[in-house]
């Protein structure tokens, strides 16, 4: 627990489930004052709001489509209208369709960079706006994956919006260091989640993964809440610019392992 998150507003996109709803509710946990944000699922929404009222905290929940910069700003003048500031920034909302890249359309490619990269410039765009305004020395934490350095097959479009993510950070954390603001990543690797394809496989495709994990375990949402809210805290007041994976050791190449 950070006692200097305690009444802080956050704004977490995509928090209506997976990593985004366990961030949304560690900071519950933390007492701040959260924007829920969601897209299609009111419903897991409205659980996260009510998970972070039973830990401590405050929420509200917004529908907003995260590349659409009025939906942005929604985001921001309902953490103020709401909370009376916005110290925290997590860009979490994002997602992904494989695909053999000579079969992926301009479509899909252009959505998934909409949401992923787009969306996440947009928001910190506009919260850096309120913070250098508003001179709060706030957290700006981005949701990158292990997928910024590790090529996927057939996702070509996530992975050119994670190497984005990684870049996206470091160029913010640099041009507003000097104003307090510290702009951070987390580069998950494979995490227990809905719709994660890894639990639709075979037992033996699973084991297949594990054995790229040195821990031999897949993440678990809260573990990257523990790194989120670490990076939220005074905790980490002097680290800005850096990407944490949080992959049980899957970037360190277990297959050169013995």
């Amino acid at each position: 627990m950070y006692p200097n998150l305690e009444g802080k507003t956050a704004i977490v996109t995509g928090s209506s489930k997976g990593i985004g709803k366990g961030i949304a509710e560690r900071f519950g946990n933390e007492k701040m004052n959260v924007v829920v944000d969601y897209l299609t699922d009111p419903d897991g929404a409205s659980d996260t709001a009510e998970t972070i009222r039973q830990n401590g905290g405050q929420a509200v929940t917004v529908q907003a489509d995260v590349s659409k910069e009025a939906d942005i700003r929604k985001l921001i003048d309902t953490a103020v209208s709401e909370f009376g500031s916005l110290d925290v920034l997590v860009n979490n909302a994002g997602f992904s369709e494989s695909e053999p890249s000579k079969e992926l359309d301009l479509e899909t490619w252009q959505r998934v960079l909409d949401v992923n990269l787009t969306g996440a410039f947009i928001a910190s765009r506009e919260a850096l706006k309120y913070m250098t305004e508003h001179e709060v020395k706030g957290s700006i934490i981005n949701i990158s994956s292990v997928h910024q350095v590790m090529p996927m097959i057939e996702n070509v479009h996530y992975g050119v919006t994670k190497a984005g993510i990684k870049m996206l950070t470091e160029t913010l954390a640099i041009e507003y260091a000097a104003q307090g603001i510290r702009v951070n990543a987390i580069a998950p690797g494979a995490i227990n989640t809905p719709g994660n394809p890894i639990f639709e496989k075979s037992e033996e495709q699973q084991q297949k993964m594990l054995d790229k994990i040195p821990m031999r375990e897949i993440g678990r949402p809260e573990q990257m809440a523990a790194v989120a809210a670490w990076l939220a805290s005074s905790e980490a007041d002097y680290v800005t610019g850096a990407t944490l994976f949080a992959d049980g050791g899957m970037t360190l190449y277990p297959s050169q392992l013995k």
